[in-house]
């Protein structure tokens, strides 16, 4: 299915964290780095909307320089980027090591009980994208190889997808669980953007038919998923290669345990570097679920979720909403029947939920 082409949205508005927050190391900081660490310096690093980032030089116990990347947020919303980050990024590291960066920790300023940080090791990056064939067969592996700790779709905390919280509470069932989801993200893109009838009525649509359609099928007659940790936010800004290694390197994670496949919304829009040509490694070393012919609108649908919280982002832009809108308008047209029709043409029982 066709997705419209759009550029990056603009973001004007000034990021409210103070640089005087990374000029020096905070005691809290100090305190979480590797016992016996002096610190030798603090630089700016790289670039975020709504934190501040920077590289903590330092020398060991035993003699040996060691960098670290910190991450510093404010107030509560703040507080829970930081959290959810470091929950997510601690999951992600205890299956795959060489695909996720050592976290440290996250806590609060001893100096400024409303500024908070996340700590992690340093990894010196490349400016090129991850390699296709090697990024998406680790990716995979991380996928095969995690289970849920309760059997459930969720997360035992919250995390955020930029500054907004997604949902996370443990639910048995996939479709229940994105449809809470997605309905949440509907709800904030609307506080964000405005009401909008047409937007009202392909939102009420898309739950009540394209959910049930796609993703019904994946629980029923027979067939069935498991929950599988996600780094939740995969896309060319959220990926690199490591310098020294020369191996994949994820990080800025937002996980859930969800229906594998999620993973690989943000890789849909062609506005991204990263492409569908990384949706058919990863299919090289992970089966799609089946019905296997629903899987692109299945990946359509995703990435509506997706591109409906970029939207919420940057309030009194638009361009996020017109998108959604041809892509939800496709998808309505496409599953008018819904999920009923589609069982009874195949001969399926109807499974209500």
């Amino acid at each position: 299915m066709a997705i419209t082409v759009d550029p990056e949205p603009v973001w004007d508005q000034p990021n409210a964290v103070s640089e005087k927050w990374i000029e020096t190391v905070d005691e809290g900081v100090a305190a979480t780095l590797p016992k016996g660490s002096l610190v030798k310096g603090i630089v700016p690093h790289a670039f975020s909307y709504w934190t501040r980032t920077a590289k903590i030089k330092t020398e060991q116990a035993d003699g040996t320089l060691r960098s670290f990347f910190l991450k510093v947020t404010q107030h509560d919303v703040g507080k829970a980027m930081v959290s959810g980050e470091f929950e997510s990024m601690k999951a992600l590291h205890s299956i795959s090591q060489d695909l996720t960066p050592e976290p440290f920790g996250w806590g609060t300023f001893t100096q400024a009980d409303h500024v908070h940080f996340f700590l992690c090791e340093f990894v010196d990056m490349t400016d090129d994208l991850p390699d296709v064939e090697a990024s998406m067969k680790m990716l995979a592996e991380l996928h095969a190889n995690s289970s849920s700790p309760t059997g459930r779709y969720g997360f035992h905390i919250p995390t955020l997808q930029g500054t907004i919280p997604q949902f996370t509470k443990w639910t048995d069932s996939w479709e229940v669980f994105f449809t809470k989801s997605i309905n949440m993200v509907f709800e904030n893109e609307e506080r964000s953007q405005g009401s909008d009838e047409e937007v009202q009525r392909l939102c009420k649509e898309t739950l009540s038919k394209v959910v049930p359609r796609l993703l019904r099928p994946l629980e029923t007659g027979g067939r069935c998923i498991e929950p599988r940790l996600i780094h939740g936010d995969i896309w060319d800004g959220n990926t690199s290669t490591d310098v020294a290694t020369s191996l994949p390197v994820i990080y800025d994670a937002t996980c859930i345990y969800a229906h594998n496949e999620l993973e690989l919304a943000p890789l849909r829009p062609v506005r991204h570097r990263m492409g569908m040509q990384y949706v058919k490694a990863y299919f090289r070393n992970f089966p799609i679920s089946p019905p296997e012919e629903d899987q692109d609108d299945r990946n359509a649908l995703y990435c509506l979720r997706w591109d409906m919280n970029c939207s919420s982002l940057y309030p009194g832009n638009l361009r996020y909403r017109k998108l959604c809108v041809e892509v939800m308008k496709s998808l309505t047209e496409k599953y008018a029947d819904g999920y009923e029709g589609w069982a009874k043409a195949r001969g399926e029982e109807v499974v209500s939920r």
